[in-house]
C-alpha cells in the first residue's frame, strides 16, 4: 500500500526522478500523490488527488538534488490534497512521506497543538514533521532528532523525512518495507525496487526496528532502539528493467498472464537438495500449517490437496490474518510455511512473529528476494517470477503453486517424477497461450460482461481453484463473482441461480470428474449458461474452454484461461486491470 522514494545525491534532476519513481509504484495502490524538493534554499512542494499517470517529469525539471515523493491510499483523513503527502513543519524546512499507521498519533498531536503546533490535515502523518521540529529544538543533529520520535511512535510504519537545512535524508523502519538503491551518483531510497530500477541494481535492506541517514555523498544505518551503526551488505537484484515494463501489452496483467509461458520453469528451477530438506522437515514437523492472504491463500489450500493426494500428508491452512487463533497447536517442532508474492503482507509478518514466539521454523515461498518475510525466515523458495506489477496476482499464483507441487512430490519420494510432470505443463501453457486462444477468450468475455452475477465450481485442488477464479473476477471487473466446491451447490448457493446465469465449471481427468458433471448438470437443469475448463469438450457444457491435460497440476492450468477472462471482462465494462479500485498490491497494514 502506498508507495514512498526519495533520492539525494550529485544529480541534479531529483524532482523529475521523483515523478518518474512514483509512476514506477502506481501498481501498489493510490488515491493522490504528492513530491517535495529543494531548489535553491526553497522547498517546493506539489500535491494532487487522483492518478500521477499524465503528469510529465519535464515540469519538474528545476535545478535540485534531493527529492522525496509518495502516493497515498487513505486511512487517516478522506482523499483531499491536504491530506495527501508530504507534510511540513510550521518552519516548510522538513518534509514527510509516510506508509502505514501511528496508532497514538491522536495523544502526540493534541501534546503539540498545546505546544502552538497548527494542522493542516486529518492525517496521523502530520504529528511527523512537528515532532521532530519540536526535537530539533533540544539537538542540532536531525539524525538524532528522527530517531527520538522514532521511540515515541506506536504502530507499523515507514517514513522518509527531509531536512532543507542539512540536506539530509532520513528514513525509518518498523513493519513497513523500504529498500535502498545503490548509485555511484547518490542513493534512493524506495517502497520496492521497481521505483529506482532504471538507475541501479544494487541495493541495502532495511531492517524492522532500524533507520538510514545519507546526504547523498555517505550512508550510516543504525538500530532505532540502541543509536549504534548497523552493517549492511550490498545486494545485486536480478531484476531487468525489461521484466518490469509493460512491453507491447496494453496492461501489465496481461503481459504477466502471459510471462507464465516461462514462468512456471523458473519457479521449479530448485536447488533439489534443498528442496529435499525441506521435505524431510515437513515429514518430521509436530504440525506444519500454511498461511497467506488472497490469492496465496488459495494457493495454499491447493498444497492441502497436494501434499493429501500425492504424498498422503496432512497440513493445516489458515488465512494469515486468523492464525493467531491457532497459536495453541504450535510447538517448537512445528512448521510455518508461509506463501506471499511481496513478502511484506503484514498479517504473513504477524503469522510468521507468533510461530517464532512459540520456537517453531518457518520456510517461506516468495517472490521477492531480500524482502522482509524472506530474510526472517529459516528457509526460503524463491519462486523467481519476475516483477509482478498489476495488483491481481497471476504468474505468482502459478509459481506458488508449482513450487508447494514440487515439494508435496519430494514429500513422497517422487521429486524427479513431480518436477518432469511440471517442466511438461510449463511447455503444455506455451502452447496454449497462443494468439486464437486469447481471442476466443476476448470473444466469451464480450459475451458474458453485462451480467452481473457469476459462478464458479470445483472439486479437489479445482475448489480452490474456482475460489480464486472469484477473487480474480471480482477485484478487476467488479462482477459479483462467488466460488464453491460443486458438492456445496445444493446446501443454499444453487438457489442463486436464474435462466442464463453464467457459471464456469473447472474439471480435470481424476477421480472427482463425474462427480462435478454431475454438479455441472444441476446448474443446467436449473438454467444456468455452463462455461467448461476442462481437457475434453462434455454435453454438459454450452461452452468449452479447452485445457491441456496435466494430472496433478490441472489446478495450474485451469487458473489460466480465468485469469484471461477476468482480464478481458475489466477491459470490456471500461476498468483499469492494474489498479482496481480500493486495493493495493502490498497489503503492509493489518
Amino acid at each position: 500500500m502506498c508507495g514512498i522514494f526519495g533520492y539525494v545525491g550529485k544529480r541534479v534532476d531529483a524532482g523529475s526522478l521523483a515523478i518518474d519513481g512514483l509512476k514506477s509504484l502506481e501498481y501498489r495502490g493510490y488515491d493522490s500523490w504528492g513530491v517535495a524538493y529543494k531548489t535553491g534554499g526553497t522547498l517546493t512542494m506539489k500535491k494532487e488527488t487522483g492518478k500521477i499517470s499524465g503528469v510529465n517529469p519535464a515540469d519538474f525539471s528545476a535545478a535540485c538534488s534531493i527529492a522525496i515523493g509518495h502516493t497515498r491510499w487513505a486511512t487517516h483523513g478522506g482523499v483531499t490534497k491536504e491530506n495527501a503527502h508530504p507534510h511540513l513543519n510550521e518552519a516548510s524546512t522538513i518534509a514527510v512521506v509516510h506508509n502505514g499507521i501511528i496508532e497514538n498519533y491522536e495523544e502526540l498531536k493534541e501534546e503539540l497543538k498545546k505546544k502552538g503546533h497548527a494542522f493542516r490535515s486529518d492525517t496521523d502523518t502530520e504529528v511527523l514533521p512537528h515532532l521532530i521540529e519540536e526535537e530539533l529544538k533540544h539537538t542540532k543533529d536531525f539524525t538524532t532528532a528522527v530517531r527520538t520520535v522514532c521511540l515515541r511512535l506506536k504502530g507499523r510504519y515507514a517514513f522518509l523525512a527531509l531536512h532543507t537545512e542539512s540536506r539530509t535524508l532520513v528514513a525509518a523502519r518498523s513493519g513497513s518495507p523500504l529498500i535502498i538503491g545503490v548509485d555511484t551518483d547518490g542513493y534512493f531510497i524506495a517502497s520496492d525496487i521497481p521505483a529506482f530500477l532504471a538507475h541501479t541494481r544494487t541495493v541495502q535492506y532495511l531492517d524492522d526496528g532500524e533507520m538510514i541517514a545519507t546526504d547523498g555523498k555517505t550512508v550510516l544505518f543504525l538500530d532505532i532502539e540502541t543509536g549504534h551503526e548497523v552493517q549492511k551488505r550490498e545486494i545485486e537484484i536480478t531484476w531487468s528493467m525489461k521484466q518490469a515494463q509493460k512491453g507491447t501489452y496494453r496492461h501489465f496483467m496481461l503481459k504477466e498472464i502471459m510471462d507464465q509461458k516461462d514462468s512456471i520453469a523458473r519457479a521449479i528451477n530448485q536447488d533439489e537438495e534443498e528442496i529435499r530438506t525441506i521435505a524431510q522437515a515437513i515429514k518430521h514437523a509436530q504440525g506444519t500449517f500454511l498461511v497467506g492472504c488472497g490469492t496465496a491463500g488459495k494457493a495454499c489450500v491447493a498444497a492441502e490437496y497436494f501434499f493429501s493426494v500425492i504424498a498422503g500428508h496432512h497440513v493445516n491452512y489458515a488465512p494469515a490474518s486468523e492464525f493467531k487463533l491457532f497459536h495453541h497447536f504450535l510447538k517448537p517442532e512445528s512448521l510455518l510455511i508461509v506463501v506471499t508474492q511481496s513478502g511484506e503482507t503484514a498479517d504473513v509478518l504477524e503469522a510468521m512473529k507468533i510461530a517464532k514466539a512459540k520456537g517453531s521454523k518457518v520456510l517461506s515461498i516468495v517472490n521477492v528476494q531480500g524482502s522482509t518475510v524472506a530474510r526472517e525466515s529459516d528457509y526460503t523458495l524463491l519462486i523467481n517470477a519476475g516483477p509482478e506489477r498489476a495488483v491481481a496476482s497471476t504468474k505468482a499464483l502459478t509459481g506458488q503453486m508449482a513450487v508447494l507441487l514440487l515439494i508435496a512430490y519430494a514429500l513422497a519420494d517422487k521429486l524427479r517424477e513431480g518436477k518432469l510432470l511440471l517442466l511438461e505443463t510449463g511447455e503444455m501453457i506455451n502452447d496454449m497461450l497462443n494468439p486464437r486462444y486469447v481471442e476466443r477468450l476476448e470473444a466469451l468475455a464480450d459475451g458474458i460482461k453485462r451480467h452481473e452475477n457469476l459462478y464458479i465450481i470445483g472439486k479437489s485442488w479445482n475448489y480452490p481453484m474456482a475460489l480464486e477464479s472469484a477473487i480474480k473476477i471480482q477485484e478487476v471487473s467488479y462482477i459479483h463473482a462467488e466460488g464453491f466446491a460443486g458438492g456445496e451447490l445444493k446446501h443454499g448457493p444453487i438457489a442463486l441461480i436464474e435462466k442464463g446465469t453464467p457459471c464456469i465449471v473447472l474439471v480435470g481427468k481424476d477421480e472427482v470428474t463425474a462427480d462435478i458433471l454431475s454438479n455441472a448438470m444441476e446448474l443446467k437443469a436449473r438454467g444456468a449458461f455452463i462455461i467448461g475448463v476442462s481437457p475434453e469438450r462434455r454435453d454438459v457444457f454450452d461452452e468449452w474452454i479447452k485445457v491441456p491435460e496435466a494430472s496433478t497440476a490441472q489446478a495450474i492450468v485451469n487458473i489460466i484461461p480465468i485469469q484471461i477472462l477476468a482480464y478481458f471482462l475489466a477491459v470490456k465494462r471500461g476498468k483499469d486491470p492494474d489498479m482496481p479500485r480500493n486495493l493495493a498490491k502490498s497489503v503492509t497494514v493489518k
